[in-house]
């Protein structure tokens, strides 16, 4: 076994970060020392001898759980000490419904019949307990000693918090918001024992941060425009639940989680200690109106969409997503970018080839450097210039990394791939008035109708390019648009693959150690902060589904309208896939699958719908910056 080596790394090269005059930060109480040094926030602050405090938050206006008083959540904050001699520090706050951990949750059946109603069979969802302990990840240890509060908030029904969780909405932002409210002197704060307590130490900026969903808070209270929050992190995050729970106005699962919906979420969360029988009115109605049978777009869906309200937020965004990412889709992120750009808000973006998974164990020194930086600048006001670096990092290949100036990368343009009977894909239009059809089946994967192309398949129909003359970059959110009609059977959905068919080494979703120990020490006797170096696991592959995406044919003309389509009648079908930043390598060949059920992510029908498409009235648009003729 090869020997354990540690990684002593300087500050000088840690913190590399381009040295400006401060202009602004706090100022520090007589005999306190300043964390800003050179440009930059130093580890002056004891971890170990820090305040540890827990202050109960009145989230004013908000009676989820209709007990007549206002709801209230639960703050862990970790503070330097010296915030009570007083230094005032900014603060680094996730809030989160999973620290007090889960409930075991049975799932919805995704087995219908011909009308969408569950066929009696159960699916249970495991008892993955998510329990996280107070201070125990990396921001206490990286980010206290250099002068930052942390600040962890339980969300309401949660843990000690008193309301009930709602599954995105309004209601439930108000939690992390209130927080930030007290933070600022604007909203009240109690000790366990009732006792009023203020924030007097905290400068009154706050940095949201958080995965998955306490990502997707920090985009929500951000929506929200609250003062004080002056950026956020958000880290395969949600922007809209509906496309978290539904997809071109059909029920579509996050991946790995089939017959979750919003209902299920808010149980599993559930956690306070009288939550059954206090909150089990609320989450019926959840049940009652997120609709499971038609997928349409509703009322209950548009309160939990960020995008309606984009125009409130302040704070500047930090964006990581995986481009992997099946739980979180990919199109959470896109949406949420593009909506922010044309705000101008300020903004970052960090796409890595990895899952549902936070970036710090991926590349961990240099995700540090620019975290650090970023929050040096957007809460200390360090003129540091991170503002002037790159907009966008991404992750080309596992451990390849590149720097845009924006993304999707600059050069991207839209290419129109034509559909040729025989499954060619190129791009001269296709003559002829042919039909090729499938029939639907729920019992085989995408990926087990994908892998066998360009052979024909009664189940599926699949297009290939021919071998690629040169690389070609992909960046963006592919669409694609086909004529078709259904048939025979009740089955209401299209599916459509993007898939890269040539043998490559590609990322595996999994972790694996380095032997390798980064150690960002803190200066100061006794703290400590080292993490263990892992990278993403690679196995060599014959081909790999880079995007997917769904349409209900039910909603072929808005996602909150039904129409079924006539049986056998011929209609224009266009939706997207989720967006991706993909290289398909010279020899490869890129290929279109259409399917209709989709096992692991749609509702699974009686089979037998039989689909009829007409390649030549079809087309896949695609985002490319570079697209070798065909």
């Amino acid at each position: 076994m090869r020997p354990r080596k540690v990684l002593a790394v300087p500050l000088s090269v840690l913190l590399a970060l381009p040295l400006a005059l401060a202009w602004g930060p706090p100022a520090t109480a007589a005999g306190v020392p300043s964390p800003v040094a050179d440009g930059v926030t130093q580890p002056v602050f004891s971890r170990a001898e820090a305040i540890k405090q827990t202050v109960y938050v009145e989230v004013a206006g908000t009676d989820s759980d209709g007990d007549g008083a206002p709801d209230r959540v639960a703050v862990d904050i970790l503070r330097p000490k010296e915030t009570d001699q007083g230094l005032k520090v900014p603060v680094i706050m996730e809030s989160s419904p999973y620290y007090a951990g889960g409930n075991d949750v049975a799932n919805h059946v995704v087995d219908v019949d011909a009308d969408g109603n569950p066929l009696p069979t159960l699916r249970a969802r495991g008892a993955d307990k998510l329990l996280a302990e107070p201070f125990d990840g990396y921001y206490d240890n990286y980010f206290l000693p250099r002068g930052y509060a942390i600040a962890l908030v339980e969300n309401l029904g949660s843990g000690r918090a008193t309301g009930c969780p709602t599954t995105g909405d309004r209601n439930e932002t108000a939690g992390p918001k209130a927080a930030i409210d007290w933070l600022n002197g604007r909203a009240r704060g109690f000790t366990a024992g009732g006792e009023p307590v203020a924030a007097s130490w905290s400068t009154g900026k706050v940095g949201m941060i958080g995965v998955s969903y306490n990502g997707t808070l920090a985009n929500a209270v951000a929506s929200t425009g609250v003062e004080g929050l002056e950026t956020i992190v958000p880290i395969a995050a949600i922007s809209s639940w509906y496309d978290y729970y539904r997809s071109g106005g059909g029920v579509v699962a996050p991946g790995g989680f089939q017959g979750e919906d919003a209902d299920v979420l808010a149980k599993y969360v559930l956690t306070r200690a009288d939550g059954q029988r206090v909150c089990g009115p609320l989450v019926e109605r959840i049940t009652a109106e997120q609709d499971r049978i038609t997928g349409d777009y509703s009322r209950f869906w548009d309160a939990r969409n960020y995008l309606r309200d984009v125009d409130k937020v302040r704070a500047s965004v930090f964006l990581v997503h995986g481009l992997n990412d099946w739980n979180v889709k990919t199109g959470q992120f896109a949406q949420w970018w593009r909506a922010l750009a044309r705000r101008d808000v300020p903004r970052r973006i960090w796409l890595h080839q990895g899952t549902h998974m936070n970036p710090f164990s991926l590349r961990t020194a240099e995700w540090l450097r620019q975290l650090h930086g970023w929050f040096d600048h957007w809460l200390y006001g360090l003129d540091n210039g991170v503002m002037r670096e790159p907009q966008a990092d991404v992750e080309t290949a596992p451990g390849t990394w590149q720097r845009y100036r924006s993304w999707p990368v600059p050069g991207t343009t839209p290419v129109r791939l034509h559909l040729g009977t025989g499954g060619r894909l190129g791009l001269a239009p296709s003559p002829g008035t042919g039909r090729e059809a499938f029939t639907d089946q729920k019992s085989r994967t995408a990926e087990q109708l994908a892998e066998t192309a360009p052979a024909p398949d009664p189940n599926r129909l699949a297009y290939l390019t021919e071998p690629l003359p040169a690389d070609v970059r992909v960046s963006g959110t592919p669409s694609v648009a086909v004529t078709a009609s259904l048939s025979g059977g009740p089955s209401p959905y299209l599916t459509a693959l993007l898939v890269d068919y040539g043998t490559d080494v590609r990322p595996t979703g999994t972790l694996v150690p380095t032997g390798e120990t980064l150690c960002y020490g803190q200066g100061v006797p006794g703290d400590t902060g080292c993490t263990a170096l892992r990278t993403l696991g690679t196995a060599t592959t014959p081909y790999m589904i880079v995007s997917r995406g769904w349409l209900d044919t039910r909603n072929r003309h808005r996602p909150d309208v039904s129409e079924p389509p006539k049986p056998g009648r011929e209609y224009a079908f266009r939706w997207d896939l989720q967006a991706t930043d993909h290289v398909f390598r010279k020899g490869h060949r890129l290929g279109l699958v259409i399917l209709s059920t989709d096992r692991d992510f749609t509702l699974r029908y009686p089979e037998g719908t039989r689909v009829a498409l007409a390649p030549s009235r079809s087309a896949f648009t695609l985002p490319a910056s570079i697209l070798p003729l065909l």
